[in-house]
């Protein structure tokens, strides 16, 4: 690994562990189970790609199952603590459940097939490549999961190392096995798919009080167009939505919006 594979390696790492959360609901526990989906999914493209031992995938194949779209490395600590709960999810849900991990490793494929095979990795492993990198924008920090209902829509993103309990609430609701689930539909604005961004109406840690109506329109179009100076390649609205803890962009949009209220 390179100086600048390294530095980027760390960086992921810190940001998996900022992300890194422990949701606490339970399967067993609690009288109430809720799971939240986006009421505006956006469609899988349709992609083919190989796994790590040559086998042929396409994302049409998906269809008819709950998918995890894992993005995970071989030196990632949270990524390697959750691989024994999703090879159990695996096995327990072979029917109705497909866990994709997506490698971030730049590597040996052999040092990867070699690891997988140590930790009974029982699903498809592939590489990073463009265009999945291109079809699930938004990977900051690893792990991170996108989940794809039955109809291959993206309907949830988890960044970070999460309760295993909720991708199995989740997987159980989007397969129909279970109907003691509270379901909540939510609005995504980008925090799930990048493009929802400029759905946002407020961003997190920005004061636009005292804009007019079609101020704050005005400013919500120049926070979606332009980008951010962190080094994130996002627009500062996606910076905001998508890194609560950036300290390069809060300055950024204030200064805009300040602008905008000054005119």
């Amino acid at each position: 690994m390179g100086a600048a594979a390294a530095m980027a390696a760390i960086a992921l790492v810190a940001l998996a562990v900022r992300y890194t959360r422990n949701v606490g609901t339970s399967l067993s526990g609690g009288p109430t189970r809720t799971v939240q989906f986006v009421k505006n999914p956006t469609p899988v493209p349709e992609m083919t790609f190989q796994d790590i031992d040559g086998r042929t995938m396409s994302t049409r194949d998906w269809k008819g199952k709950v998918v995890l779209v894992n993005f995970w490395a071989t030196w990632c600590p949270p990524c390697r603590e959750e691989i024994p709960a999703f090879v159990a999810m695996q096995e327990r849900y072979r029917d109705d459940l497909l866990i994709v991990g997506v490698s971030m490793d730049e590597g040996s494929l052999d040092d990867v097939r070699q690891f997988a095979r140590d930790h009974k990795m029982n699903y498809p492993i592939v590489m990073q490549t463009a265009e999945l990198h291109k079809s699930f924008p938004g990977v900051f920090a690893l792990p991170t999961t996108f989940v794809i209902d039955p109809e291959l829509r993206t309907v949830q993103k988890h960044v970070g190392l999460i309760n295993p309990e909720i991708y199995e609430l989740e997987t159980r609701v989007l397969a129909g096995l279970s109907e003691d689930i509270n379901v909540e539909q939510v609005e995504d604005t980008g925090r799930v798919l990048l493009s929802n961004a400029a759905q946002a109406t407020e961003l997190p840690g920005l004061d636009m009080s005292g804009l007019r109506p079609e101020q704050k329109t005005v400013a919500l179009k120049r926070l979606n167009e332009e980008g951010c100076t962190c080094g994130c390649m996002l627009t500062i609205a996606q910076c905001r939505i998508n890194d609560a803890s950036c300290v390069i962009s809060p300055p950024l949009a204030q200064k805009i919006v300040d602008e905008v209220r000054g005119n």
